[in-house]
């Protein structure tokens, strides 16, 4: 791992794989790390592609400030990192968080942003949660509480993923949890959407939150002329649970940007 530091002082934990002239930026969602992205990373033909996977502040191996833990200030993070690589445009995947992240930063710097793979993602008008599910989103800083949400949101995770999941999450402060919670599921930049000219892919599964019509709805539609495609058979974590659909998906989004 290398690490960058943020315009404020944060030090940000990152892994590049490839080479390639084309650069890649993974970014994870809440409650994980970059390992969520391991099975991508083994599968994924880096041909022509530098893969950049870097821990979101608070979680990983980057540090864990008091504050900051907002899908703007996240953005502003990677791509800050960006810059520091010396990337001026480059491809955006994105998981849940990961992908309302990506799409704050495709509709921000759309000049920068080459192309999008959304898996799973939260969209820009955040996700209404009825009071006890958001309490036990919000307070979910201890394993039982990781566990259950995982039991909720995946349809196909094994007991050894379930576990490295819940390990990433385990070092994760609960001011990160509960603050990053409250960023993702109340966003409201759905207007700025029509600013994205990225090519755009949204990934829906059979996951219970965020199931295909919603996405549709929500990040698609929205999205000029975005597209959806659907794995079934998996849940929250596709990239987890179904990492051989989901690397094909992408490498046929990357053939098809040129």
């Amino acid at each position: 791992m290398s690490t960058m530091t943020t315009s404020d002082k944060v030090q940000i934990a990152y892994r590049v794989l490839g080479e390639g002239p084309r650069t890649i930026l993974a970014i994870h969602g809440w409650m994980v790390s970059s390992t969520v992205y391991d099975e991508l990373a083994e599968r994924l033909d880096l041909t022509g592609y530098r893969l950049v996977i870097p821990d979101l502040r608070g979680a990983g191996e980057s540090d864990r400030p008091e504050s900051g833990y907002t899908v703007e200030r996240y953005a502003a993070d990677v791509t800050e990192l960006m810059d520091v690589l010396g990337d001026r445009s480059f491809v955006l995947i994105g998981h849940s968080m990961g992908g309302a992240i990506a799409q704050w930063i495709a509709a921000a710097t759309p000049e920068r942003v080459q192309g999008q793979v959304l898996l799973c993602p939260v969209p820009a008008s955040g996700i209404p949660f009825p009071p006890d599910a958001a309490g036990l989103f919000r307070g979910a800083d201890n394993r039982e509480a990781k566990a259950t949400i995982l039991g909720m949101a995946c349809t196909n995770l094994s007991e050894s993923a379930r576990d490295r999941l819940l390990g990433a999450g385990a070092s994760i402060p609960s001011k990160c949890i509960a603050e990053g919670f409250d960023s993702w599921s109340g966003l409201g930049f759905s207007d700025r959407l029509k600013a994205v000219t990225a090519r755009t892919l949204v990934v829906a599964t059979d996951d219970p939150f965020m199931p295909p019509p919603f996405l549709r709805q929500t990040i698609v539609d929205p999205i000029a002329g975005a597209r959806l495609a659907v794995i079934r058979g998996a849940g929250h974590y596709v990239q987890v649970e179904r990492p051989d659909e989901t690397v094909a998906v992408i490498s046929a989004f990357l053939a098809g940007l040129g």
